[in-house]
């Protein structure tokens, strides 16, 4: 065991100093913020490449083998459906270019609906930037000793700064740079891992009939939040406006497909550890069931997939605090200062015992206000608009994770029912306020 821990300090300390060193160094903010150089952005591939590997986080492995063991296939398919948000922003985002004439989120926001508007997204994209920190870094830690232990913290805290350090080298040129390096690992080493335990699998189980207790509610939640989770992640929307609209278009429809299908066979893990009669974290299970090469494996596409993440992260809130907020000088060195801010106050939630699968579910339900924003962008509403329905999904996505709800909320009885239902009403009720407020500016704010 001591051995195998030796061998995941070197895949980690070896792969991280090795990015270090490939990392590109730049000296601009235009390619510090934005990984362009003149007229040159990333192409078809490159920007593809990105997307799919920063939005394979290490949480999203686990949470796809999980749900994979406790709910067969299904699970895995459930999960899946969040890789649709690459779907809508491509399509949304694609028009507000071409047809908006928009250089970025935040100033569609500041033209339609002003200064407040940026302030409160701003906000939520900062939430959810920080539980990409911490979310995936505790999957790392899962592998050196269990929650709370010595060397729990300490390959995070290792983990996190070593990311950090080939992230101030190059901003989102170095994310991009070590994205293809880390997508062709990625996809090397789901093979071999596939590979070895496909042959054991006794074929993959479908479910007799469909039903919500079967993993379905978490699928409807996942469709439901796709229309609005994208929006919020800068780590995805930043990437939409790096290159020429066509570009992006292609490579948001090319992400779907790829990300659905790797997350889906990411799910055979948990398929796989449920006919062994497995319990706890999945990927750790059968990782430390089938010996130090399997383990390994596992690990380092952990690895692979957290770095990838959380370099991004750090790339986004610095462009978030720099380029959009315009919080000190627009220079490269302001831009590190913001990526140290993040990593530590990003780290904080791994010693007050935050749980992974919150940082999804949590933060997609505190968005749904999104949604009808992004959708209908062309349809004029008053200002005040956008405050008032993206209010009403945070206060919903609070009242969610304080369990400060009704009783009877949980109609269906099933793990995700409450979940469920709060993001269907929720959603409901944030599409007829933005439809009263359109009637509203329709019929009467235009004439007082």
């Amino acid at each position: 065991m001591e051995y195998t821990v030796l061998i995941q300090w070197i895949l980690v300390i070896g792969s991280s100093l090795l990015l270090l060193l490939l990392s590109p160094k730049v000296k601009t903010a235009e390619r510090f913020f934005r990984a362009t150089k003149g007229n040159r952005t990333p192409s078809v591939f490159v920007l593809t490449s990105s997307l799919v590997i920063s939005w394979i986080f290490a949480k999203s492995i686990t949470n796809a083998a999980n749900l994979g063991l406790k709910y067969g296939i299904i699970g895995g398919l459930a999960y899946a459906c969040y890789y649709l948000s690459f779907l809508v922003a491509g399509l949304i985002i694609f028009k507000m270019r071409t047809q908006g004439g928009y250089e970025s989120i935040h100033q569609f926001l500041k033209t339609k609906f002003g200064s407040s508007a940026v302030v409160l997204f701003s906000v939520l994209i900062a939430f959810r930037l920080f539980n990409e920190v911490w979310s995936n870094t505790m999957v790392i830690g899962l592998y050196f000793g269990p929650t709370g232990s010595m060397p729990y913290f300490s390959s995070i805290l290792v983990f996190t700064l070593l990311t950090l350090l080939y992230s101030l080298k190059g901003g989102l040129s170095s994310s991009l740079f070590t994205d293809v390096i880390q997508i062709f690992l990625f996809g090397f080493l789901l093979v071999i891992i596939l590979g070895m335990i496909l042959p054991d699998l006794e074929g993959v189980p479908l479910p007799e009939t469909l039903s919500l207790g079967g993993g379905i509610d978490l699928m409807l939640v996942a469709l439901v939040q796709a229309f609005s989770y994208p929006f919020h992640d800068p780590v995805m929307t930043d990437r939409a406006f790096i290159t020429d609209p066509k570009t992006m278009k292609k490579s948001f429809l090319l992400a779907v497909p790829i990300g659905f299908v790797a997350i889906l066979l990411f799910s055979l893990i948990g398929v796989y550890a449920a006919q062994l009669g497995m319990a706890g974290d999945a990927t750790v299970q059968v990782a430390q069931s089938a010996g130090i090469v399997l383990t390994l494996l596992i690990n380092f596409i952990m690895i692979t997939s957290a770095s990838s993440t959380l370099d991004s992260a750090f790339a986004s809130f610095s462009k978030l605090a720099i380029m959009d907020l315009k919080i000190g000088t627009p220079s490269v060195s302001a831009g590190r200062w913001v990526m140290v801010i993040m990593a530590v106050l990003g780290t904080i939630p791994i010693f007050l015992g935050a749980e992974i699968l919150s940082a999804t579910t949590i933060s997609g339900t505190m968005v749904i206000g999104l949604a009808p924003v992004f959708l209908f962008w062309k349809m004029e509403v008053p200002k005040i608009t956008f405050s008032i329905v993206v209010s009403i999904g945070l206060i919903t996505g609070i009242c969610y994770a304080v369990n400060f709800l009704p009783k009877n909320t949980n109609i269906f009885g099933t793990d995700y029912g409450s979940l469920l239902v709060v993001n269907l009403v929720g959603t409901m009720i944030c599409f007829a306020v933005f439809a009263g407020c359109r009637c509203w500016f329709k019929y009467f704010y235009k004439n007082d």
